[in-house]
């Protein structure tokens, strides 16, 4: 009886967090429409803070912040939401608006075929989805394979034969993709300055050079930390330091 006193209040109690998390979503898209955008940011905040992941969350908690016009927590929230959905076209398009408030003007690298290539169709879709790609593809294969082997035609053998091949190198390329694909999120680490204006130096400590300066809602690329440092990169390839309360992760 214990046992299934426990279960039935975990369901309970997963059933009241998710009506909790629900009322408090559309209470915030509420006070969005109504044009009360703190307190909306403040019922966005508490759902983020009951732990739950989703795109949609971060995107309207995203355009509260910019109708307040907070330039860099705008910014992050749209990044938290292209990172759980990068095919969320919305959330992309005003990220570039979003953009348009920050101070730095920073020129990308030029980038090879292949990082050209990664960027615009494999990081297009997160690692999940190219698995679920990669077993759909599997069991096209071993579908078309077995309608090849018990097909008495020949025209019909030739076509299911020719289709399971093709279903089995698009099931190796996407295979590819999606380990590509995680080991660019696992081992890519991104992260937004909050502060108005932080000072980047040559080396982890106060009193060491400063190399440039960063304002709010610019993006860098974490590359190393040393107690309250971080090692960061720029998209122009520029290299420092900054306190780590500086900037918050993506």
């Amino acid at each position: 009886m214990k046992k299934i006193g426990i279960i039935f209040a975990l369901i309970f109690s997963v059933f009241g967090y998710a009506q909790t998390a629900e009322s408090l979503f559309t209470e915030a898209n509420e006070l969005y429409k109504n044009g009360k955008y703190t307190e909306a940011v403040e019922s966005y905040k508490k759902i983020e803070n009951l732990a739950v992941v989703s795109d949609d969350l971060y995107y309207n908690l995203a355009n509260a912040y910019y109708k307040l016009n907070k330039v860099a927590p705008s910014i992050y929230y749209y990044e938290k939401a292209l990172k759980l959905n990068p095919s969320n076209s919305d959330a992309k398009a005003n990220l570039s608006f979003a953009k348009r408030m920050t101070i730095d003007a920073i020129e990308q690298m030029p980038k090879t075929i292949f990082q050209k290539f990664s960027e615009n169709f494999i990081y297009k879709l997160t690692y999940n989805s190219w698995a679920w790609i990669s077993v759909f593809l599997s069991f096209l294969a071993a579908i078309l394979f077995l309608l090849y082997h018990f097909s008495y035609s020949s025209g019909k053998k030739l076509l299911f034969f020719n289709t399971s091949l093709l279903a089995a190198i698009l099931l190796i390329f996407a295979v590819v993709f999606a380990y590509k694909s995680y080991n660019y999120e696992v081992n890519t680490k991104s992260a937004i300055v909050f502060k108005q204006s932080t000072e980047i130096k040559n080396a982890p400590t106060l009193n060491s050079d400063t190399v440039f300066e960063l304002h709010e809602g610019t993006k860098v690329q974490v590359l190393d930390a040393i107690d309250d440092w971080k090692k960061i990169k720029l998209a122009d390839g520029k290299i420092g330091w900054i306190i780590a309360d500086d900037m918050r992760e993506i």
